[in-house]
């Protein structure tokens, strides 16, 4: 399964210009790990970070205004940073397969003459066979709404890469210099009407273009929780459905796909429950006479069952984030903020070392970003896996990998718990 390595972010919000990951850097850096977990005080960044990845996927869904109005964010003068005049930029590097050859794609996001946002510049390319730098070919490229593309998995041309794009201007202009010369088979002109809608989007559902295809696949499959456990007891219309959606309010819907479809994986879940959850025995449904799903969980001990309206939130949060994991074709990418909320805290090293068996465990494993305060779900974390969010002097966030802290790193060789270590301020500096 595709995974994301690296995403450079600027200009959004409190994040003015950060870097997770690789992304073809001079130096070695390791990339993201398959589970990621971002730490921080109140106001550095942390929920913006997840709202980031929530934006690209509505750019996606619904064009860039739409996105820069979506959930409460306000339009774009609210997201772009305070006291910044320039476009708002994102840069995601992945791989489609661990062997595969990695894909850079580029957004970048300003104001039209009209003050209305739009895509003021699109790129998705792809790195050479050869290891140097500067091999890399284009796949797509646009610039307000007007570029090129090639077709099938011919190689477009190439590209000096510099890792992070410091300069767009500089490559669109290398961009099209080649492109004034003479035009293969393979590229095509391509021209949108509405420069607030990605390319992706368009050339992404295009039978001929593969490879923009699966990247526009890997980003539609993106999974961002923003479950709550009211909306998981309202009672929704009967019928099977195979994903959770990201308010959780059709939990009783995927419970009945899956004891239909997967009554071996269901059986996997509720053994995990009743592991996790003291009491819990068994879980089902049953469909009222007006046609409504209801949740019911048999607590052990007792004979008539207790429906989702009764439960917990945590009980109903562990339950919905284990039915995520053992989704049979689980999303690629799975994004989640402040897990820890209502769940008592021996879960959360448990939950922690689900995330990990998941995202490790099988070949076409979801990778699992969150962002929490709770050091009791980074016990379960190495430094590799764990990033620290702050803010510098200037107000905007910074952010590193608890790993490249040395001090750290042997501390927890020699055995101590690194959300302890947080606890202690061996992670926050100041």
């Amino acid at each position: 399964m595709a995974q994301i390595e690296g995403i450079w972010i600027t200009n959004y919000r409190v994040l003015k210009d950060i870097v997770l990951g690789n992304l073809w850097h001079p130096q070695p850096i390791q990339p993201l790990t398959p589970i990621t977990a971002v730490i921080g005080k109140n106001g550095v960044g942390k929920s913006s970070l997840f709202d980031a990845f929530g934006f690209l996927a509505d750019c996606l869904k619904s064009g860039v205004e739409e996105a820069c109005d979506a959930r409460g964010r306000g339009g774009f003068d609210r997201i772009r940073s305070q006291g910044s005049d320039v476009p708002t930029r994102f840069q995601i590097y992945y791989r489609e397969e661990p062997n595969a050859q990695p894909i850079t794609y580029s957004l970048e996001i300003d104001r039209d003459d009209s003050g209305c946002p739009y895509v003021s510049y699109e790129i998705l390319y792809q790195r050479g066979e050869k290891q140097e730098r500067g091999q890399s070919f284009l796949i797509f490229t646009m610039t307000k709404g007007r570029g090129f593309a090639w077709k099938g998995y011919a190689q477009g041309q190439q590209i000096e890469d510099k890792g992070i794009l410091s300069d767009l201007d500089e490559i669109d202009a290398q961009i099209k210099r080649q492109l004034s010369g003479e035009k293969s088979a393979e590229e095509e002109f391509i021209e949108l009407q509405d420069k607030r809608t990605l390319a992706l989007a368009t050339l992404g559902a295009l039978k001929q273009h593969p490879r923009i295809a699966a990247f526009r696949r890997f980003l539609e499959g993106w999974y961002l929780s923003y479950f709550t456990p009211d909306a998981a007891r309202s009672l929704p219309l009967a019928g099977p459905q195979k994903h959770l959606n990201v308010h959780g309010d059709n939990l009783g819907n995927v419970v009945q796909f899956m004891q239909r479809e997967h009554p071996d994986r269901f059986a996997n879940i509720l053994a995990s429950i009743a592991e996790k959850v003291p009491g819990i025995d068994r879980i089902d449904t049953q469909q009222s006479p007006d046609g409504r799903l209801l949740l019911r969980f048999n607590d052990k001990g007792f004979q008539d069952p207790f429906y989702a309206q009764q439960m917990s939130d945590g009980t109903l949060k562990v339950f919905a984030y284990l039915l995520m994991l053992y989704d049979p074709s689980p999303p690629p990418f799975i994004c989640i903020e402040e897990p820890e909320n209502g769940l008592y805290h021996k879960l959360l090293e448990v939950l922690a070392d689900e995330f990990r068996r998941h995202a490790t465990g099988e070949k076409d494993a979801p990778q699992v970003f969150v962002t929490t305060h709770q050091p009791y779900l980074i016990d379960a974390l190495k430094p590799e896996e764990t990033w620290i969010l702050e803010k510098g002097a200037d107000g905007f966030a910074t952010i590193r990998r608890a790993s490249d802290d040395a001090t750290v790193k042997a501390m927890v060789d020699e055995g101590l718990p690194l959300g302890g270590l947080w606890y202690s301020d061996y992670l926050d500096r100041g």
